[in-house]
């Protein structure tokens, strides 16, 4: 029975799916705008948010929080998300995210979706 397991392991072991977890979020944070399968949009959507809501506070335990979440590679995305998406999302409650459904990918005919910060 699955019960309780809410988490996509999307066919890799944890730490690689760690890797494009934190990849798919530092170019969703940096570009605005990625297009990728529509399981993995999902799965990265929570964990953008939870990001951008520790941005939102501003103070110097959330910037190392969201430096932890988002690695070494993501010292941009962690400037972009203190100096300019977090002052404007600063009235909103959530929802900073929006995933659109594309057509499927013609290779293998995968869901295709474009999340993208609202």
């Amino acid at each position: 029975m699955k019960h309780g397991s809410s988490i996509r392991k999307l066919g890799r072991v944890t730490k690689q799916r760690t890797a494009l977890l934190r990849s798919l979020a530092i170019s969703l944070i940096l570009k605005e705008k990625i297009k990728t399968t529509e399981a993995k949009a999902k799965e990265v959507r929570p964990f953008v948010e939870k990001i951008i809501t520790k941005g939102k506070a501003g103070d110097l335990v959330s910037r190392r929080m969201v430096s932890s979440r988002l690695g070494s590679g993501g010292v941009e995305a962690t400037k972009k998300i203190f100096d300019v998406i977090a002052p404007k999302y600063k009235e909103r409650d959530g929802g900073y995210t929006r995933i659109v459904k594309l057509l499927n990918r013609p290779g293998d005919g995968s869901e295709m979706a474009q999340i993208e910060l609202i």
